[in-house]
């Protein structure tokens, strides 16, 4: 029975008909329908992200003026919707950008260079506009100044989702008490249930822009968070792709637009990090693809019959016997300095051997001379015959036994070193046989021996089964892997030019091999000039601005590659003090400078912070596996021209096996760092237990001893200085009659030399200072400051004098506490 599906292209007109309803859509029309790719999916998030892009967008036009970012953020509760303004003090917008930048879904200027910035696209801020027309019917309204204006320009409008381009119903200059920046006014739909995300938006962005100040007022609280330093992110520049991870499809479409000739020309236009020399590497690494290499064959020993000067001499007729004899020992001589030779280097030897002669004796040495001679030797170097017999074919006659080669020793070498002790020198010998059958085989095709990496793995292969199968001996991948690479190794690339650039537009399989090419050679890591990472210091800077903790440390990575754009890897961690020591430490998400609060378990940063053992590092990790416990927080940036996030709304990084490398390779250097704390931490803390011990002992002791001894009591802080191996600190004051001498002086009883800064408040002024003291007054108080060097088990003094009533206040930095005993005596 026939389907209705079957019949139903018989009816006439039905694909016309289907034609006329095929129609173009505009992208404002595809996101209005689809407004939750770009994280308007509820009310709540949806506040969050027009927030988001607000921000982002201040912070970048800022940056890009050189201006120190203030951006405030407002968010009024208006009857049935929300109003969210936020203003900035950037440049500022022209009259005629303004329109598009807000109103027209992909217009930016950053989506084409190749540099970091917050946002690329060109979709974020002209989304919220379209988010809130959408949801609560009403215009955005815009006003932007820029400087040295005397009025701004003041907008209302909304997004024309049939031709992606602004509507505008207000156009008109204003007053405006700013002197240049920008401020945006939507109201739409939405909620604060994702308040908290709110809030760590606006904190973390914080923490990664040091140099901005932010405040956000919203219905239920008001924060402010003041820059912690003046020093704007260092101004990046755009370059060129590296050659490093770029896609095929990428190079294809840069030949087709280049303006370059040769494939040189091409790399050092084209990309970055790409001179002379590299080009060239490279430019042999394609040869080597798209051409082959040569294999070259060891010249004769000398206990071998191959005499390769009569070889040349029979070759060459009717040029004297002077000059031929002169040939031949300079075709010879020069064969034999090769350790292994190919067959284009053959060519320039015998061309080099034909003009010295030629030079020398006068006599014309023509191609085919030259062509003779270059074959001569060749089928020498072989043991090719003079003529082509019908020789039984090995690969079909397992059983034949055909003489000893010199492709077969040569190739046996090659493959016993390659292969396992394992394998009897028989069994290689039959393989290595096999192969040399498969070079034979070559010549009726291109005598020069010349292969493909992959050709040559074919030969490999197929005398390795033949190996197998008649020898009945595994012949596995690993052996077959090393002799390729043996035999591949001692291939010379040959000297052929490679296509030039118009001949490899359009030609898919040759730019492949150009790529690898570009893949397989070593090429210094991109320039960071594009990038602007935040730096270790700043970092800090950022988690002590915002977490009151006992230890902070940051690493940053340096610049590594993917898919030709250049990214750096930053971690930090806070540790102790007032963060929260329930549940599982606090992981902050950032990518280029722009905090991630939505789709945290979707997210690379996540994946690699619950993939390290943090055992390790001195933090409770339940199952060894998953986020750990513990009062810190992990902070990871990663910045790059590109970042590759798992979806438009750019709220993860997506899964990159370089990019997680990096990440990892960040945590774990901070992470190193709080190991060494927590460890230094806990001895300190069994030290001050082991003090205090003592502490409680060494007084009834001393009470005990001078009881028996009827003496005073001994001075316990030596004692203990000694038993701990601390550093004692100790004043010593004697009457001189004129005021009073005093001393300080500091033994060191530990293993290490150890570097104090000693300072000595002094109620009166003192006099007669010793060498390497200072003296500051301030309010009525004397500062002597002292900075010694004390080696283990040796001592400083300082020595001053000071009137009868001074009084003193000694404090002593450099050591810790734990290893520290101070006896300050009036």
């Amino acid at each position: 029975m026939t389907s209705f599906q079957s019949t139903l292209g018989d009816e006439p007109g039905i694909a016309e008909e289907l034609a006329e309803n095929q129609q173009a859509i505009s992208i404002a029309e595809f996101f209005e329908k689809n407004k939750h790719m770009l994280g308007f999916d509820s009310g709540a998030r949806g506040l969050v992200t027009a927030v988001k892009e607000a921000v982002d967008n201040a912070l970048d036009a800022a940056e890009e003026a050189g201006i120190l970012p203030d951006i405030y953020v407002e968010i009024q509760e208006a009857g049935d919707y929300y109003r969210l303004i936020v203003e900035d003090n950037g440049p500022g917008i022209t009259k005629e950008s303004l329109p598009k930048v807000f109103g027209k879904l992909l217009y930016g200027s950053r989506f084409h260079a190749r540099e970091q910035s917050r946002g690329q696209q060109g979709i974020g801020i002209s989304a919220a506009v379209l988010y809130a027309q959408l949801t609560s019917g009403k215009p955005a309204k815009i006003t932007s100044r820029t400087q040295g204006a005397s009025e701004a320009e003041y907008f209302e409008l909304i997004v024309d989702t049939d031709n992606n381009e602004p509507e505008i119903s207000v156009e008109e200059t204003t007053s405006w008490d700013r002197p240049h920046g920008t401020r945006i006014e939507l109201e739409m739909e939405g909620n604060m249930r994702a308040r908290q995300q709110l809030h760590d938006y606006i904190k973390h962005t914080a923490v990664v822009n040091p140099h901005g100040r932010l405040e956000l007022r919203e219905p239920k609280a008001h924060f402010k968070f003041e820059r912690a330093t003046d020093q704007l992110p260092e101004e990046t520049e755009e370059i060129r792709p590296h050659p490093h991870g770029v896609e095929l499809g990428t190079v294809m479409k840069m030949l087709s637009a280049t303006d370059s000739q040769t494939v040189s020309g091409f790399l050092q236009e084209e990309f970055t990090r790409v001179g002379k020399k590299t080009a060239e590497s490279i430019t042999d690494e394609f040869r080597d693809r798209y051409y082959g290499r040569e294999m070259r064959w060891r010249p004769p020993a000398t206990r071998e019959d191959v005499d390769l000067h009569e070889a040349v001499s029979d070759a060459t007729a009717n040029k004297g016997p002077n000059a031929t004899a002169a040939f031949a020992a300079a075709v010879a001589d020069a064969v034999d300095d090769y350790d292994r030779i190919a067959h284009h280097e053959l060519l320039d030897v015998v061309d080099a051997a034909a003009e010295d002669v030629e030079a020398e004796h006068g006599t014309t040495f023509g191609d085919t001379v030259r062509e003779n001679a270059v074959d001569a030797v060749w089928r020498a170097l072989v043991d090719a015959p003079e003529a082509e017999t019908d020789d039984v074919d090995s690969d079909d006659d397992p059983d034949a036994e055909p003489d000893e080669s010199r492709l077969v020793a040569d190739l046996y070498d090659l493959a016993d070193e390659a292969t396992s002790t394992r394998k009897d020198d028989e069994i290689v010998h039959a393989f290595a046989d096999r192969l040399a059958g498969r070079f034979e085989d070559e010549r009726s095709e291109d005598v020069r021996h010349r292969l493909t990496h992959a050709r040559l793995r074919e030969y490999v292969d197929r005398a390795a089964d033949l190996t197998e199968e008649y020898d009945d001996v595994a012949f596995g991948e690993t052996a077959r892997e090393n002799v390729t690479e043996a035999v591949w190794d001692v291939m010379a690339t040959v000297p052929d030019d490679p296509p030039l650039v118009r001949e490899l537009d359009g030609h898919r399989d040759a730019t492949s091999d150009l790529v690898d090419g570009m893949r397989a050679t070593d090429i210094m890591a991109p320039p960071t000039r594009c990038l602007a990472p935040i730096t270790d210091d700043l970092i800090r800077a950022g988690l002590e601005k915002e977490f009151d903790a006992d230890f902070y440390s940051a690493a940053t990575r340096d610049a590594e590659v993917h898919g030709g754009d250049p990214f750096i890897v930053e971690a930090g961690i806070a540790y102790g003090g007032e963060i929260e020591a329930d549940g599982s430490v606090d992981v902050m998400r950032f990518a280029n400078r722009v905090p991630l609060v939505y789709q945290r378990g979707a997210c690379a940063t996540t994946d690699v912070v619950k993939s390290i053992g943090w055992r390790n590092y001195g933090l409770d990790q339940p199952g060894g596996s998953g986020l750990p416990n513990g009062p810190a927080v992990v902070m990871v940036h990663v910045a790059s021209t590109n970042v590759p996030f798992t979806s438009e709304s750019k709220d993860a990084v997506a899964n990159v096996p370089e990019i997680e490398d990096e990440i990892e390779l960040a945590i774990r250097e901070a992470a190193r760092d709080l190991k060494s704390y927590l460890n230094k931490r806990r001895s300190m803390q069994k030290r001050r237990k082991k003090q205090n011990v003592l502490g409680k002992i060494l007084p009834e002791m001393a009470e005990k001893v001078a009881e028996v001894t009827d003496r005073d009591e001994p001075d316990i802080d030596d004692a203990l200085a000694r038993i701990m191996n601390n550093v004692l600190v100790e004043r010593h004051i004697e009457e001189n009659g004129d005021g009073r001498a005093i001393s300080v002086v500091v033994e060191n009883h530990s293993g290490t030399t150890e570097s104090l800064e000693v300072t000595d408040i002094v109620s009166a002024e003192p006099r007669n200072l010793s060498d390497g003291a200072t003296v500051v007054e301030m309010d009525g108080e004397w500062f002597v400051k002292w900075e010694p060097d004390v080696s283990s088990d040796d001592e400083a003094v300082l020595e001053y004098e000071a009137p009868d009533d001074a009084s003193f206040d000694l404090d002593v930095k450099g050591v810790e506490g734990e290893k520290l005993t101070v006896t300050d005596t009036q």
